[in-house]
């Protein structure tokens, strides 16, 4: 097992993408990044994350949607979905499609890597309780 999380990183701006990754690097491994909502359940299949950091508004396919595939076709990489439109009923979809959390993008900060390590934690523990 590794000392870090392994994360996937999926927004489709990238500057947000950059900035998430330098705010993740002191802590996590990202191992990859990408802006398509069509591409990140085959980047999660490929990196083999062990926690998806999500965003809700991507192009082309809607970050429930992908949050639902991956926690149905890779249940053992947690997801945490992220949006600028934070509200109860966002949080509440979030969570029905699978996601561990859902966070603001503009109040990250460093809760975001201490989700990322719950999230992961969380993972080892239900894995080795199977």
């Amino acid at each position: 097992m590794t000392a870090r999380p392994r994360v996937l990183i999926a927004d489709d701006h990238a500057a947000v993408a950059r900035a998430l990754t330098r705010l993740l690097s002191f802590e996590c491994d990202v191992v990859g990044i990408v802006g398509d909502g069509n591409e990140v359940a085959d980047a999660a299949a490929r990196l083999q994350p062990v926690v998806v950091v999500l965003d809700l508004n991507l192009p082309n396919v809607n970050g429930l949607e992908i949050c639902r595939e991956i926690t149905r076709k890779h249940p053992r990489a947690p997801v945490i979905l992220m949006t600028a439109m934070i509200d109860d009923t966002i949080m509440k979809a979030a969570l029905s499609a699978g996601a561990s959390s859902s966070f603001d993008k503009s109040a990250m900060g460093d809760d975001l890597a201490l989700a990322i390590k719950q999230a992961w934690a969380q993972s080892i523990i239900t894995d080795h309780s199977s």
